[in-house]
């Protein structure tokens, strides 16, 4: 706001410098000594930093003005308005009220520049009320600012203390798992091997003595490492996820992380049975939506990239479409090429068009 301020005192001084160039005065010396105490004046207002200083500075600068004009040119007074501006502000908040203080003058002053003091009065009054609201509005805009820069820095916070909780709770629940594994096999299998164990060993010693109690043994030795082979099977099964989770929900890990980082609305949809889908199709399928997605999020300039999957009686469909510019005349890249390939490499099929954005889709036949 000083800055703008300034320019407008200097373009009213160049104004008075011009005027003063094209007529006849005398008192030379006097003019340009005015001319320099008025800059140094208001020099000095800018210089103090404190607002009692500021204030003593602004009234010097206006007395100054009246002596000028009464004392040396009448034309000085044409610089007034924006000083009383500056230093009215300090106490008057009403816009009209200062209006009509910058504009009081006038009733005293000579009437061969009264026409004059009014317009430069209108000027100032106009100018440093603009530069009050739009030095307001930047101060409100950076607090706004500030606020915006406290918030996200709460949230990133937040966020950050959310994945290490979350890592502390993943390290937590691994922790856990093992011990609960570490006990399943220690109460279980662990004590059926130790009886087969102590079994097979009774039946060593008796091997020469007492064939038939031998045998006894040997056969409870068997019978109890066949009870705890059982129950490592049956723990093992109940670890392993089913191979159609661990495909859909990598499928769907994949297609939020993708939407989380890319301002793409991605919506999936899957129907039937997808047990039937086989290991090899799961990886596949990952690979050509992986190579399709990032086709689009390049080329396409899509908003949304639907994903559909049905399984069908004798064959799985995957449709990948998006609403992008499409391409009239499609070119075979190393991307369509390779997912061509590797859906051939199970007797599927690659259809892909164009017409309507981009779309891809895959059949795969079923077992």
């Amino acid at each position: 706001m000083e800055f703008w301020i300034i320019i407008c005192k200097l373009v009213l001084l160049v104004y008075l410098a011009l005027t003063y160039i094209h007529s006849t005065i005398t008192n030379i010396p006097w003019v340009v000594f005015s001319f320099l105490l008025y800059l140094c004046i208001n020099v000095a207002i800018y210089i103090v930093k404190i607002d009692i200083g500021k204030k003593i500075v602004l009234i010097l600068s206006i007395v100054q003005l009246a002596v000028t004009y009464i004392e040396v040119q009448t034309l000085f007074l044409l610089l007034l308005p924006l000083s009383l501006c500056e230093f009215s502000a300090y106490y008057i908040d009403k816009k009209i009220t200062l209006f009509v203080l910058v504009l009081l003058p006038i009733l005293w002053i000579d009437n061969s520049i009264a026409f004059q003091y009014g317009l430069v009065a209108v000027f100032s009054f106009v100018i440093y009320t603009m530069l009050v609201q739009f030095t307001t509005r930047i101060h409100y805009q950076e607090n706004q600012l500030d606020l915006m820069r406290k918030d996200m820095q709460k949230l990133s916070k937040s966020f950050n203390e959310n994945n290490e909780f979350i890592r502390q709770s993943e390290y937590t629940f691994k922790l856990e798992e093992r011990n609960r594994l570490a006990q399943v096999f220690h109460d279980k299998i662990g004590h059926s091997m130790t009886g087969a164990l102590i079994q097979m060993e009774a039946s060593k010693r008796l091997m020469n003595t007492d064939k038939d109690k031998a045998q006894e043994l040997l056969q409870n030795a068997i019978n109890i490492s066949k009870v705890g082979i059982e129950n490592i099977r049956i723990t093992l099964k109940n670890l392993k996820p089913p191979t159609e989770q661990m495909g859909i929900n990598r499928l769907k890990l994949f297609i939020d992380d993708f939407s989380a980082r890319h301002p793409i609305h991605t919506p999936f949809i899957y129907k039937g049975n997808i047990e039937r889908i086989t290991p090899i199709q799961w990886k596949i399928i990952h690979e050509n939506l992986t190579e399709t997605m990032t086709n689009a999020l390049k080329y396409s300039e899509a908003t949304v990239i639907s994903i559909e999957l049905h399984v069908l009686n004798t064959m799985v469909k995957v449709v990948i479409k998006d609403d992008g510019k499409g391409v009239q005349k499609i070119k075979k890249g190393l991307g369509i090429v390779g997912m061509e390939e590797r859906t051939a490499s199970i007797n599927g099929t690659i259809i892909v068009d164009g017409t309507e954005g981009f779309s891809v889709t895959m059949l795969l036949p079923i077992q």
